[in-house]
């Protein structure tokens, strides 16, 4: 078992990233282009359209640690997007207010069941978007009023509406250069 401070520094001194889930550690692998494309689209797409305003999106290279009751994570989110003040010597975020994952075949059951279900937990999240990288199709999670998280889900054309940041992106937007012919 590893200790959140070894893990911590670990990742420091790595070349390559690495997950945490309560004291085990887990290579991260390499993604298709298509998947990183679709990552840059939405992260591209977040801070052109966010410049400026108090929320500000981050890329997979920045770590979010989720505290469930019984044990502590750390993931690399494709896309994250936070809207409080960040210090420059930060080295994970804690409040997220959205979170993007891109599915690939490889992570796609992890993605859609364990860091699912661990990201639905914070408390400040109000958006999950689960993005699919071999056909057009982004599911979206938002926080009701009541705080019961509902799905909404857009296929080959539309747009998904974000007004819990103020933007919206369009499928295009997100599969821009993406395809699946």
């Amino acid at each position: 078992m590893v200790s959140v401070e070894d893990y911590l520094h670990g990742e420091e001194r790595s070349e390559i990233k690495h997950e945490y889930l309560d004291g085990l550690v887990h290579a991260m692998s390499g993604g298709t282009f298509d998947h990183a494309r679709i990552s840059g689209n939405i992260f591209g797409k977040l801070m052109a359209k966010l410049a400026g305003k108090p929320c500000e999106p981050w890329n997979s290279d920045t770590m979010l640690k989720v505290e469930l009751s019984n044990q502590t994570r750390f993931y690399y989110p494709d896309c994250q997007v936070i809207c409080q003040p960040v210090l420059g010597k930060q080295r994970f975020h804690t409040s997220p207010t959205l979170l993007a994952e891109v599915l690939s075949e490889s992570t796609r059951r992890i993605d859609t069941g364990e860091k699912k279900d661990a990201y639905l937990t914070i408390a400040s999240l109000k958006v999950l978007m689960i993005v699919d990288s071999e056909q057009r199709q982004v599911t979206v999670y938002r926080r009701s009023p009541s705080g019961e998280f509902t799905a909404e889900g857009y296929a080959d054309s539309g747009t998904v509406a974000l007004p819990e940041i103020g933007v919206e992106l369009s499928l295009d937007e997100i599969y821009g250069g993406v395809d699946f012919t």
